[in-house]
């Protein structure tokens, strides 16, 4: 099969990561997969430009656990929402909470690597691009990755806020976690359920 096809046939979404370490030229070559997805341009100082993003590389921990005091509660929250309308998602989503190590981390899954995508909030089809990017990349070095939407909600925490230098004009786009698969499901989450895409010719 071709290799491309193969490695958006076989990527997952990865909720459980081994706690070693991401080497840094294999993080820039999942970055730069990104940097060279399509956008598009805008006009800068009479300059068309275009790759409206930027990165920001979490490894520390103090940061991370920034981030996951911060994003936690918002978790919380969402589930109790949907403690009565979907109880099946929230006793699994409990289940997994209970059993898993400490310090308990339901949004970044304690990853060695939190990828922040940001960008300008009116580019947000070239952004989901170079994300996408990102994903497939990391597959194909042997990385798992899991795009999180629940690690977007940090706008609450000043501190983060500011090392993140989120300006008005700007949205996280993600962020992506990655780090080495500690459990590799045989079927991608979701995909048996996948329906065959609509198509209409003419």
């Amino acid at each position: 099969m071709n290799p491309v096809i193969e490695a958006i046939n076989s990527r997952r979404s990865i909720r459980a990561y081994e706690p070693t370490p991401v080497p840094r030229d294999i993080i820039n070559a999942v970055i730069e997969a990104g940097n060279l997805a399509p956008s598009r341009g805008r006009m800068e100082n009479g300059e068309i430009l275009f790759q409206p993003w930027r990165f920001v590389v979490v490894e520390g921990q103090e940061f991370k656990q920034k981030l996951v005091q911060t994003t936690n509660p918002i978790w919380k929250q969402s589930m109790e929402r949907i403690k009565e309308t979907h109880p099946e998602t929230y006793e699994n989503a409990m289940n997994l909470y209970e059993t898993m190590d400490e310090p308990k981390d339901m949004v970044y899954y304690s990853a060695p690597v939190v990828l922040f995508v940001i960008g300008l909030a009116s580019y947000d089809v070239s952004c989901a691009l170079a994300c996408e990017n990102i994903m497939l990349a990391a597959h194909s070095l042997g990385l798992g990755s899991c795009y999180v939407g629940f690690g977007s909600m940090v706008k609450g925490n000043t501190d983060v806020v500011k090392a993140l230098e989120l300006t008005d004009d700007e949205r996280i786009f993600g962020p992506i976690v990655l780090g080495y698969p500690k459990d590799l499901p045989e079927e991608p989450v979701m995909r048996s359920e996948k329906k065959p895409p609509k198509i209409k010719w003419i």
